[in-house]
């Protein structure tokens, strides 16, 4: 499960390379897409990572906030605070790899025409989760203000 927190950067460590599909092309020809689905109002984000850096068996790497996305960039803004599905995808390249519009598909369902080796090709699903991400500090929907304790009874009397 990842954990974030809103308004804030992010990193993550998924299992990715269990999963790999095309093993034809290194590691640093690979980039993963990311779709993230929020539960309550099943709104779309999809961001390939700012950083990302592919161990033997998995992934790292981060995303960064802003009040505007960019698939491109790593950026996301993802409100409202509360659990998120995400799913990655495996993007691959023959050549060099350019993250941007007609470069690297933009969701999983994107095709690159006409095809050519600095094109990514969405190779499928490599692994999917749950992510949960929390309120920043003071900017909670519902805030509660702690008080004292009185020091005597606190009755409340009804109907006499």
């Amino acid at each position: 499960m990842i954990q974030a927190t809103t308004e804030t950067v992010f990193s993550f460590l998924i299992q990715t390379e269990d999963n790999r599909i095309d093993t034809t092309v290194a590691s640093t020809q690979i980039r993963h897409l990311f779709k993230f689905t929020n539960d309550l109002d099943k709104s779309i984000q999809y961001a390939y990572p700012v950083a990302q850096e592919i161990y033997d068996r998995y992934t790292g790497g981060l995303f960064t906030y802003n009040t505007t996305t960019n698939v491109y960039a790593g950026i996301l803004n993802l409100l409202p605070a509360g659990y998120w599905k995400y799913e990655v995808y495996e993007v691959s390249w023959i050549g060099t790899v350019v993250l941007s519009s007609g470069k690297a598909p933009a969701t999983e369902n994107d095709a690159l025409l006409p095809a050519a080796d600095t094109k990514g090709v969405v190779q499928g699903l490599v692994t999917k989760g749950k992510m949960y991400v929390a309120d920043k500090d003071k900017t909670e929907q519902v805030q509660y203000t702690q008080r004292q304790e009185p020091s005597g009874t606190n009755y409340i009397y009804y109907g006499q």
